[in-house]
């Protein structure tokens, strides 16, 4: 059973008390549980396997933990849990909690980052985006898939949207992406083609979309991130 703690709590009283199996980060001292529903774990799971597979083909010394959180850079008592974590196993050294509570605290330690939208948009879209931008987190992902989010980041109307965000001089800069968008089998497409307008946007349609058949943008290859030493996704 697990002890219930009065809150608000430290970061030491979480990371002491967090057990071993469910889903919980820190919000300034207060302990949150998560449980997401079926689609958004599908859809996490299919981004975990194919990241790590082309980590895997690209020979980077990159994986993706189920249970590693990432301490907020702004305030003490907050830790994030993200759906999905790359991390780069030559920088565990200089985590400071990564042995005892399985802890990042440094962007050099996080070559990338995605968050799958559920109907708490705000989270994502707002807070998480400044904290990773201040953690200095190269990339980071927003998966949109059933256009959750506000209108001024999806478009009006909404569209299940793939908002990329790549640091670039300690900023964001964004790229979205958008079911329609003719994409080349890069993993951006593969998200946008195999599941917003197949099964999760009532909105638009709920019918499958054809993979995209040409490349109609400049840049033909596309990165994971700058700090995935030029990895190229989704090419299988």
């Amino acid at each position: 059973m697990i002890q219930a703690l009065q809150q608000p709590v430290t970061f030491e009283e979480f990371i002491e008390w967090k057990p071993n199996d469910g889903q919980y980060e820190l919000r300034k001292g207060v302990i949150l549980e998560r449980q997401p529903k079926g689609k958004h774990e599908e859809i996490t799971g299919f981004l975990i396997a194919e990241l790590t597979f082309q980590a895997r083909v690209q020979k980077l010394p990159y994986f993706s933990p189920k249970q590693a959180l990432v301490k907020s850079p702004t305030d003490e008592n907050s830790a994030y849990l993200p759906d999905v974590l790359l991390v780069d196993s030559r920088e565990l050294s200089s985590e400071p909690y990564w042995e005892r509570a399985s802890t990042l605290t440094q962007g050099s330690s996080i070559p990338m980052i995605v968050e799958v939208v559920s109907s708490n948009w705000r989270d994502d879209y707002l807070t998480k985006l400044s904290e990773y931008e201040e953690l200095g987190v190269p990339e980071y992902w927003i998966v949109d898939y059933a256009a959750f989010g506000g209108r001024r980041f999806i478009g009006n109307p909404k569209q299940p949207t793939l908002s990329v965000y790549r640091l670039v001089e300690g900023e964001y800069e964004l790229q979205p992406f958008r079911a329609g968008d003719s994409l080349s089998e890069t993993l951006h497409g593969r998200i946008l083609s195999h599941y917003p307008m197949s099964c999760c946007n009532r909105r638009l349609s709920n019918s499958r979309t054809r993979r995209a058949k040409s490349w109609s943008r400049s840049n033909k290859s596309s990165k994971v991130s700058t700090g995935m030493a030029r990895m190229r996704v989704g090419v299988a």
